[in-house]
């Protein structure tokens, strides 16, 4: 197990790259996870195992095209929850008169959630308009790595072999 938790040098701190017995290499993050799937039901001791992605990159994936209704739309939703938010903690549209008799008017507080999605609205439009990096898309980032190793300590090799023999016979 030091070997796979410790293959630094002596002492170090912060994270290593796990050292040991390459059980098996993919191309994709589920095929090694399957792996590690069939060595644990195999019964060996998940602690020992490790999963490495070599030669790490960034994937961007498009999502959609941004433009005004979408940057629109957004401000004002967003507007409109916080319209409601500050609407409900302040009470718009409840009223008590002075002999104790509270009274609502929902045209009160449905005009605050109108204002505050309009000024959201105006807000993310603004915001938009004079940004200086304007990109006309959405997108999220995500690394993934070209190949992945499952890898166990040298030791423990031959109760990993022994563990996916196990698990492929049930």
């Amino acid at each position: 197990m030091s070997e796979l938790r410790n293959s630094g040098r002596k002492g170090s701190a912060g994270p290593v790259i796990p050292r040991g017995h390459t059980v098996g290499e993919f191309q994709n993050y589920q095929d090694a996870s399957r792996l590690v799937t069939r060595l644990v039901q195999g019964d060996f001791p998940a602690a020992k195992i490790s999963i490495v992605g070599h030669d790490p990159v960034i994937v961007e994936s498009v999502r959609s095209k941004l433009g005004y209704g979408r940057i629109a739309m957004s401000g004002a939703l967003t507007g409109f929850w916080l319209g409601l938010i500050f609407a409900l903690l302040l009470g718009v549209g409840f009223t008590t008169n002075p002999d104790g008799e509270t009274s609502y008017q929902p045209q009160t507080f449905a005009a605050v959630l109108i204002v505050a999605a309009g000024i959201g609205m105006l807000i993310n439009i603004l915001r938009f308009t004079f940004s200086k990096s304007k990109r006309g898309y959405l997108s999220s980032q995500m690394p993934i790595a070209s190949r992945y190793q499952v890898i166990v300590p040298s030791d423990e090799a031959a109760l990993a072999t022994k563990a996916l023999a196990s698990a492929e016979s049930d």
